[in-house]
């Protein structure tokens, strides 16, 4: 029996290699709290989270690098499952 491919070392590396990269929000743009880590991350709402462009539940692969992006908590829970986002305002990262 396979666990939870979300625990697993693939995923956990994924979700590593795009936090270091340090990318504002996909979604709206403005700067994510990487800084904040651990229990705390599970439930704030600016802590980063691994989003997908294409949602797993229409298709989108969990572990492909070139579906992550980086997302705040809020907007990843508030997109759902939707295919189309918001423009994202413009970030002061370039």
């Amino acid at each position: 029996m396979t666990g939870n491919p979300r625990n697993g070392r693939r995923y956990r590396t994924l979700c590593d290699q795009q936090r270091r990269l340090g990318l504002p929000c996909w979604l709206c743009g403005h700067n994510i709290a990487y800084e904040i880590r651990g229990p705390l991350a599970g439930r704030h709402p600016l802590a980063f989270t691994l989003d997908h462009l294409v949602p797993l539940s229409r298709g989108g692969d969990l572990l492909d690098p070139a579906n992550a992006r980086s997302a705040h908590r809020r907007c990843n829970s508030a997109r759902g499952n939707r295919t189309s986002v918001k423009q994202a305002r413009a970030s002061r990262r370039w």
